[in-house]
């Protein structure tokens, strides 16, 4: 898995921070355009992301009034890969700064054992690093901003 480049799986794993911050509170749910809004993204792109994390489980919507989306299991038990990976396919190839025909069709280039040592990081990262780390920064902006007596 490589970083997450692509819009669709960048933008999902935003649409799911938003929604691991209100995570646990009581009725709380959040419309498309309330996340489109909170994280600068077009409206129609989130509702199709939200439709798509819905069908693989990760959230759950209501229609209407009072309605919106939440996520359907706690954010410690979702990570940045498994959102990541319903967008971007699982590549073990490196993209090569030579070009994509350049390695694996001859010698390696010369940051191709780098790149590789570099996407397996950033893949272990990102299965354990779970939505719940911004459900935890939400609470700590939230407890910074209180007025203290």
């Amino acid at each position: 898995m490589r970083l997450p480049t692509g819009s669709a799986a960048q933008n999902a794993i935003t649409a799911m921070t938003c929604l691991a911050e209100i995570y646990g509170v009581e009725g709380a749910r959040l419309s498309s355009l309330d996340i489109s809004k909170a994280r600068s993204l077009p409206k129609p792109f989130v509702a199709k992301l939200l439709t798509i994390l819905s069908q693989f489980g990760f959230v759950h919507g209501s229609p209407g009034p009072g309605g919106g989306y939440a996520l359907a299991k706690p954010p410690s038990e979702i990570s940045l890969y498994d959102v990541a990976r319903i967008f971007e396919r699982d590549d073990k190839n490196v993209s090569c700064p030579y070009g994509p025909d350049y390695c694996g069709h001859g010698p390696h280039c010369p940051l191709h054992h780098e790149l590789l040592r570099f996407n397996e990081d950033m893949r272990k990262f990102m299965e354990k690093t779970t939505f719940d780390v911004f459900r935890s920064a939400a609470r700590t902006k939230t407890a910074r901003l209180r007025p203290t007596s």
